[in-house]
């Protein structure tokens, strides 16, 4: 029980846990975890994944998607987006999914983090934070992935682009479109005056 009160000292509220990192304060460390889950110190996410739950006034804060998913990782170079994000560029998206998109270097599929369901991408190229740029070469990546009508939200975007930084979307293209997003969104581009051809 002293060895189980040692591994708590440790923990900190509102974190989230590996059982690697678990390990190094427990030589009992599987044991010692179904005990702490059994009597809701922690909370399972997912297989290997663990939280110190967070308590408020208002009950048990659940923790935040950038922990489970740096913890989920073992890496800090991810996007985490949704494609309710492409709403926010106007362009006749409305609808909103349940899923969380990451954009990583090392996973690919989709998982469940606690209650919460991520579908990680792996990709080469990926910014820090989505600009509006990046959100738009994103959704023409994704059009056909969409549960709207895909010729009107594409028509939006033509209408779209006449009022975007053009160097700044054509930079993120050549940096973040597919092959098929730089064929259809190139003409747009040059028609808008930035007169460049991204390959």
């Amino acid at each position: 029980m002293t060895r189980l009160n040692d591994l708590k000292k440790h923990l900190k509220r509102g974190q989230v846990y590996r059982r690697t990192d678990l390990a190094q304060w427990s030589k009992s460390v599987d044991r010692h975890i179904e005990y702490l889950v059994k009597e809701g110190t922690l909370q399972k996410l997912s297989q290997g994944l663990y939280y110190f739950p967070k308590e408020t006034a208002f009950g048990t804060v659940p923790p935040h998607e950038e922990d489970l998913v740096r913890s989920f990782l073992k890496d800090d170079r991810f996007l985490l987006t949704s494609l309710n994000a492409y709403n926010s560029l106007q362009v006749g998206t409305t609808q909103l999914y349940n899923t969380r998109t990451v954009y990583n270097r090392k996973r690919h599929g989709e998982f469940k983090l606690g209650n919460k369901r991520f579908e990680f991408r792996i990709k080469p190229h990926f910014p820090r934070k989505a600009t509006e740029e990046f959100l738009l070469v994103d959704l023409v990546n994704n059009l056909e992935t969409l549960a709207e009508d895909r010729q009107e939200v594409f028509k939006n975007i033509a209408s779209k682009i006449k009022m975007m930084d053009a160097r700044k979307l054509e930079r993120s293209l050549k940096e973040y479109g597919s092959a098929k997003a730089k064929k259809l969104l190139t003409p747009l581009l040059e028609k808008s005056g930035s007169g460049s051809y991204v390959s």
